[in-house]
């Protein structure tokens, strides 16, 4: 009768180095890709805050005594929705490289008109839509900018 007896040598494993080998690449990996889109997250919201800041910066330089007047006021060209500060706003917000279809910009005057001392607020609402769908990176963000018109 023959028996069977399997010899375990000391520092063979038999293929467990490879099991952990593909294991920590594929947990490696994944961490490199959310790594990735957490930036590309940061680097969009720093965008996006800018570009509100560039609208109201617009807006305050283009009050009822600038020729090229944005406001409610009769005499401004560029009234509700005011689609110069949004040009602005979306030409900063393009350096996001995302697909600006699904940000809103949303321009107001306190006070109902766009003389000079009144405040001038750009609010830019955007829904995130991260480039690998990883967990937790989708949602909206909001980002707003307040200024008082100087010109």
């Amino acid at each position: 009768m023959t028996h069977l007896c399997w010899r375990i040598r000391p520092g063979h494993d038999d293929g467990q180095a490879s099991v952990e080998m593909a294991v920590s690449l594929m947990i490696v990996t994944l961490l490199v890709f959310w790594l990735f889109e957490v930036c590309m997250f940061m680097y969009t919201c720093g965008v996006l805050n800018n570009a509100a800041v560039e609208g109201v910066r617009y807006a305050i330089m283009h009050g009822t005594d600038s020729t090229i007047c944005s406001g409610p006021d009769a005499g401004c060209t560029d009234q509700a929705p005011y689609t110069r500060v949004q040009a602005i706003v979306k030409s900063t917000a393009s350096a996001s490289r995302h697909d600006l279809t699904a940000m809103t910009v949303t321009v107001s005057y306190d006070n109902g008109t766009a003389a000079v001392g009144n405040p001038v607020e750009v609010k830019v609402l955007y829904t995130y839509v991260p480039y690998i769908q990883l967990p937790g990176l989708r949602g909206k963000v909001s980002f707003s900018s307040r200024g008082q018109i100087i010109y």
